[in-house]
């Protein structure tokens, strides 16, 4: 049984498929930075001195004292 193209020279098979299939090829390329963007970008950016947005609140303030009640929309 022999061994599949790309396992036997990767290389040689990323060049034929550059120029064969070249939409799947960049395709997959683009697709491949995608986890290393996600491991690489963060600190880059923070060294640009891009900082980190502050935590949207989960919950709503509640004001003190009496609620103020909108006057002018009564019903009539």
């Amino acid at each position: 049984m022999s061994t599949p193209q790309f396992w036997s020279t990767p290389l040689r098979y990323l060049r034929w498929a550059s120029h064969e299939k070249p939409a799947i090829f960049w395709s997959l390329v683009i697709g491949s930075m995608g986890p290393v963007a996600l491991v690489g970008l963060p600190p880059i950016r923070r060294a640009l001195g891009d900082v980190d947005p502050e935590p949207i609140p989960m919950s709503y303030p509640i004001p003190s004292g009496p609620r103020k009640i909108p006057r002018g929309y009564e019903d009539q």
